[in-house]
């Protein structure tokens, strides 16, 4: 089997502009309307949008790995570093800082040059203690030659699905060099496109022991936001990519089997991204639906308990709030919970779901 970095012209890609000029000119439409969208909410509730996706982008990047990250932990790490206050403090965790760190570095700073020397941060913060799981690995350099063979797989330990065999890493300093040089050279080409190919360029290249997927889409965030124009995010590549990934993966081991043309590649990357413009409706419709059920909440006083347990449920609540889960999350007694609880549905905060007895559970109102 020959993979296309084994190829005489590597790296020459090619591909068919007149199949992508209409793919493209349509999803960069989308991203303007949706960025014009954004654009007309006021700071806070962009914040609040581009806090939700940024913490979706961590959370889905270290998902499509096998890697189950805490949304809340997430969250609250984006939001001290940007200085946003979402009320309350959760604990500090250095998987989570690690990748949000880089995640931030990729998208608030992506008018600065990629480096070799700001990927090695990048995958020193995604692996502070200097091992992969069990295993200790290189971190902050190119992978060593003494590993052997880079079989690139996806899947759990025991099931993994082998995809290719990236190049030797003795030709990973040119191959690296070649790779950053072309990123930030000053061609015409559109910055969607180059986000599209320097994702497969880099995970082809695959240059570090670990870690190669979540750096890759780092950045592919990073070329995005150069075509944005801006620090705030309110779609998540990495989010419809884990949505997708079984094409995903496909799609990329198809490209190191085929010829130097991309064509097929940077449709299917085009397609998710106009996919992750359309979610980013979502996400917008959610932040509204705060930002309502805040002014009313705010129209008198709630506690710290209320307030908590109100942010919960508006994020990544799982399930029906009962009393018990009240005083869970709250951190109080049962009964403190339905004072709580009662206060909230007195004024029209909390509506009590269908059924009663002790499966009595409660909801956060619907607002119009």
């Amino acid at each position: 089997m020959t993979y296309i970095h084994e190829k005489a012209d590597w790296p020459k890609f090619t591909w068919d502009h007149a199949k992508l000029s209409l793919l493209l000119a349509n999803v960069r439409h989308k991203q303007g309307r949706l960025l014009g969208k954004m654009e007309g909410l006021g700071f806070q509730l962009r914040n609040e949008a581009s806090l939700a996706t940024l913490t979706s982008d961590v959370v889905k990047s270290s998902a499509i790995e096998g890697e189950v990250l805490n949304p809340e932990l997430v969250r609250s790490s984006i939001a001290r570093r940007l200085g946003i206050d979402i009320g309350g403090a959760a604990s500090i965790n250095r998987d989570v800082e690690g990748i949000v760190e880089m995640m931030l570095d990729a998208t608030q700073r992506f008018a600065e040059p990629l480096t070799a020397e700001r990927l090695f941060g990048w995958h020193a913060s995604l692996f502070p203690t200097g091992r992969s799981g069990m295993h200790k690995i290189t971190v902050g350099a190119w992978r060593p030659a003494e590993i052997g063979a880079m079989q690139v797989v996806s899947g759990a330990i025991g099931r993994e699905n082998f995809h290719f065999v990236a190049p030797t890493a003795e030709k990973l300093e040119s191959e690296m060099t070649a790779l950053i040089q072309w990123f930030e050279s000053r061609d015409e080409m559109d910055p969607v496109l180059r986000a599209a190919l320097a994702h497969l360029w880099f995970v082809t290249i695959h240059p570090f022991e670990d870690g190669n997927g979540r750096i890759g889409r780092a950045i592919a965030d990073m070329a995005l936001a150069r075509a944005d124009g801006a620090k705030e995010r309110f779609y998540s590549m990495s989010s419809q990519i884990e949505a997708e990934r079984k094409d995903y993966y496909l799609n990329l081991e198809r490209s190191q089997r085929g010829t130097l043309d991309v064509t097929s590649w940077m449709e299917w990357f085009l397609g998710c991204f106009e996919r992750a413009i359309a979610g980013a409706d979502e996400t917008l419709s959610k932040v509204l639906r705060k930002a309502k059920i805040w002014d009313r909440v705010n129209q008198g006083l709630v506690n710290e308990r209320q307030r908590a347990v109100i942010n919960r449920l508006m994020d990544d609540f799982v399930g029906k709030l009962t009393s018990s889960k009240y005083a869970k999350l709250a951190k109080c007694s049962e009964d403190t919970a339905l004072r709580d609880i009662r206060a909230l549905m007195e004024r029209g905060i909390f509506v009590q779901n269908e059924g009663g007895g002790r499966s009595t559970s409660y909801a956060l109102v619907e607002l119009v």
